[in-house]
């Protein structure tokens, strides 16, 4: 398992390290961030000033050794609209993106599991049939239409939820988290719904599709043959080995929620890294841009080895593999 481990890591390290020369040429080819963030009534003295202390005058190639070598330090650029480490600047906002990122998929875990189970169970039943036409709807549907119809109905119609905004926090070891309170749990549930409603369907029809064909397998008729109870052939002989898909997909998705919670945050106004990041686009802060875009590559490359860590603690064939390997 070590072996294993340090391997993925290296490979980890050579990819992020491809990711972002392509992100750093990417986001400092395009745009000019001084015709942004400098006045026009600014003289060529001052823009030449500006120009220097963003370290823009020098060549691309140039600019990308010194951000890898102070990157090798932990430091990936200053913002040029905020003036202060662009880590720091994601890092204040990360909390909130990963509360509501965790929310999301929590929901995804609590609804999709069960109802996908028994759309299994009764795929020709009334209720399988609603539940998987439930399911188109949460594919279809797009994300930022939901937010607003979310907020019409149960905002401004109903009045039971707030608008916007992440409300009333509490520090959970130091670090300022929304649940620990109601109001702030009435903030979190309408965005946290919004961005779980695709990985809801998609929980559904993987754990639906997954139960149908288990049930099909040797074990499970062996398994009723002995006569022991549908709970516990559903619950251990089922469950147990369809989890291994949707591990993977719930695992990825996470990451996915993460990098493309932008949408929800920018209709809800919830203060987090996505909010940061279409703030930064538009006065192209690219620091910040890329410090971000790398923040994710990295978290997508450690959900990655978590997944494959949990691969050989749900199926012990892949430990097996890995020894003979």
């Amino acid at each position: 398992m070590l072996a294993f481990i340090i391997r993925r890591v290296l490979q980890s390290l050579v990819v992020l390290l491809v990711m972002s020369l392509l992100v750093f040429i990417g986001v400092y080819a395009i745009g000019n961030p001084i015709d942004v963030l400098i006045s026009p009534d600014a003289d060529q003295i001052e823009r030449a000033k500006v120009i220097v202390a963003f370290g823009l005058d020098k060549p691309l190639w140039l600019q990308y050794f010194i951000f890898l070598k102070n990157a090798a330090g932990g430091d990936l650029g200053r913002s040029f609209a905020y003036s202060t480490p662009a880590l720091t600047l994601i890092f204040e906002r990360m909390p909130a993106t990963l509360e509501l990122s965790s929310a999301a998929i929590l929901l995804s875990i609590v609804l999709g599991l069960p109802l996908g189970l028994l759309a299994g169970l009764r795929p020709n039943g009334v209720v399988g049939k609603a539940i998987m036409a439930v399911s188109i709807l949460g594919f279809s549907l797009p994300t930022f239409w939901v937010g607003l119809m979310l907020i019409m109905v149960f905002a401004v119609q109903l009045g039971w939820l707030p608008t916007s905004g992440r409300g009333e926090t509490q520090l959970l070891f130091g670090v300022p988290v929304s649940f620990l309170s109601w109001d702030g749990l009435r903030h979190l549930l309408m965005p946290a719904f919004n961005l779980a409603l695709f990985n809801i369907a998609l929980v559904i029809r993987l754990t639906r599709s997954g139960a149908q064909e288990a049930l099909m397998q040797d074990y499970v008729k062996f398994a009723r043959a002995k006569g022991l109870r549908n709970s516990r052939i559903i619950g251990v002989h089922v469950l147990k080995n369809i989890l291994i898909p949707i591990v993977t997909v719930v695992a990825l998705q996470f990451g996915s929620i993460i990098a493309f919670s932008i949408v929800t945050e920018t209709v809800f106004a919830w203060p987090g890294m996505g909010k940061l990041i279409i703030d930064s686009i538009r006065v192209l802060d690219r620091p910040v841009i890329v410090a971000y875009l790398l923040l994710i590559v990295t978290i997508f490359i450690l959900i990655n080895l978590v997944v494959d860590m949990l691969y050989s603690a749900l199926d012990p064939r892949v430990r097996l593999a890995e020894s003979k390997g």
